[in-house]
Parts: structure tokens; sequence; C-alpha cells
């Protein structure tokens, strides 16, 4: 599985896209999850699919200090290489 930051980024669109029913691409990865129109239960959401798909416990703290998926992809991408190494 491909855990570039990109390819984290593109694949947390996608999944947020299809719960909101926009396009991947209205999900600006650099936009707050309040402005995307997430709320905590589809925060909770994404938190739980991207722990099973990527392998990585991605705290509750971290996804809400910094609410995007820009800061979701760069954890999961430095944590994914690290469980790698």
């Amino acid at each position: 599985m491909d855990t570039s930051k990109d390819a984290i980024v593109t694949w947390c669109q996608e999944y947020l896209a299809d719960l909101l029913r926009v396009p991947a691409d209205a999900v600006d990865p650099h936009a707050d999850f309040d402005r995307l129109g997430v709320d905590s239960a589809l925060a909770v959401s994404l938190l739980m699919e991207v722990e099973e798909r990527y392998g990585v416990e991605l705290p509750p703290e971290a996804l809400f200090a910094d609410p995007t998926l820009d800061a979701v992809a760069e954890y999961l991408h430095t944590h994914a290489e690290a469980s790698v190494a």
C-alpha cells in the first residue's frame, strides 16, 4: 500500500467526499474540518477508517489539534514509515 503523503491525502479526500456527497476535488486538504462540514461524528469515522486502513493509531487529540486532511496525512505518513522501519 502506498503510504506517501499524497496518496493518503487522496484516499482521505475520496473517503470524506463520499460521506459528504461532494466531488473529491471539493475537499480541500488544507481546510479545517469545520469549513468542510466535517462534524465530530464524521471525524471519528475518518479516524477509525485510517487506523484500519493504514494500521496506525491516530489519537483523537492529534486529529483535533490540527483538523485538516493535510495534517492527518502527515501524521499517518510519518508513523506508517516508522512502523515499517
